[in-house]
C-alpha cells in the first residue's frame, strides 16, 4: 500500500510539464523562434481592442451629452430691479425678471418685491434680505400664484394653495413657503440674485423643485440638484442703465 502511494505521488503532472512562455517550446503550429504570443491571439486581441475603441467613440459622447448638464451649474447674474425707494414695507410690487438668459420670453418670470419690515420680518437679517422678493410660482407644482391685497394672501388657482403676507403656507397642498430671491442694495440700486427655498421658519436652503419639503427629514430626502444656481459674488455688479442717476 505504501509503495502504491509513493508511485501515485511520483507520477508527473502532465499539466506542469511544459511551462515555457515560447510558442516553439509549446509545439504550436507556425510558431517562430522567440515568439511568446501566437498570431491568432494577437489578431483576436487587436480586433477586440479596436471594437472597444469604436464602441467608446459612440458611447462616451452620448453619455456626456446626457449626464453632463446634471453636473453643470446654471449661471445667474445679479440684475437691477429698481431703487430702494421704489419698494414699500406693506405693499408688494411686481417685477419682471430673467431666470434663464438668452431664451427670450420663455426665460422670464415675475417676482413680488417689497421692503423689509422689522416688525413683520423676524427671520435673521443680513445684506441679502433688506428687500424681500418672493417668487410667483407655487411650491406645490409650480403654478402661478396671485397676490390678493384685500385678503393679504397669495392664492394659487390650481390646487387651492394659500400663503400669508410673508409667503408662508397657511392652507392647501404646498409643502413649504414660497421660494425667495437673494437681494442686494448697492450703488443706490436694488439687485436681484438667484432663487432659494425656505422652510417654515424661513431658514435658507438651496433651491428645491416644487413639491419637495425642506422641513425635518425632507431636507435630506430631497437634496438640491447639482445644476442649482449659487449666489454669485457681489463684485462686478452690472451697471445701471445709462442716463439714470443712482438714488
Amino acid at each position: 500500500m505504501r509503495s502504491l502511494r509513493r508511485t501515485r505521488l511520483s507520477v508527473p503532472d502532465k499539466h506542469k510539464e511544459n511551462l515555457s512562455k515560447y510558442t516553439v517550446d509549446l509545439n504550436m503550429p507556425g510558431a517562430f523562434e522567440g515568439e511568446t504570443v501566437t498570431r491568432r491571439r494577437f489578431m483576436n486581441v487587436t480586433v477586440q481592442g479596436m471594437g472597444g475603441l469604436a464602441a467608446a467613440a459612440f458611447t462616451l459622447p452620448a453619455l456626456g451629452f446626457a449626464i453632463g448638464p446634471v453636473f453643470s451649474r446654471e449661471p445667474f447674474e445679479w440684475q437691477i430691479i429698481g431703487k430702494p425707494d421704489d419698494f414699500q414695507p406693506l405693499v408688494y410690487s411686481l417685477r419682471v425678471i430673467t431666470l434663464v438668459p438668452n431664451v427670450g420670453e420663455a426665460g422670464k418670470s415675475t417676482a413680488y418685491v417689497r421692503a423689509r419690515d422689522p416688525a413683520i420680518d423676524t427671520e435673521p437679517e443680513d445684506e441679502f434680505n433688506q428687500i424681500i422678493a418672493l417668487t410667483s410660482r407655487c411650491s406645490h407644482l409650480g403654478c402661478p400664484v396671485r397676490w390678493v391685497e384685500s385678503a393679504a394672501r397669495f392664492l394659487c388657482p390650481c390646487h387651492g394653495g394659500i400663503y400669508d403676507f410673508r409667503g408662508i403656507r397657511v392652507a392647501g397642498p404646498p409643502v413649504r413657503p414660497l421660494n425667495r430671491f437673494y437681494t442686494l442694495i448697492r450703488n443706490g440700486y436694488v439687485y436681484l440674485g438667484p432663487m432659494y427655498s425656505v422652510n417654515s421658519e424661513l431658514k435658507r436652503f438651496s433651491n428645491r423643485d416644487p413639491g419637495q419639503p425642506v422641513d425635518g427629514i425632507g431636507q435630506y430626502l430631497y437634496p438640491a440638484r447639482f445644476s442649482t444656481s449659487v449666489r454669485p459674488p457681489t463684485t462686478n455688479l452690472p451697471l445701471p442703465p445709462p442716463g439714470i442717476p443712482a438714488g
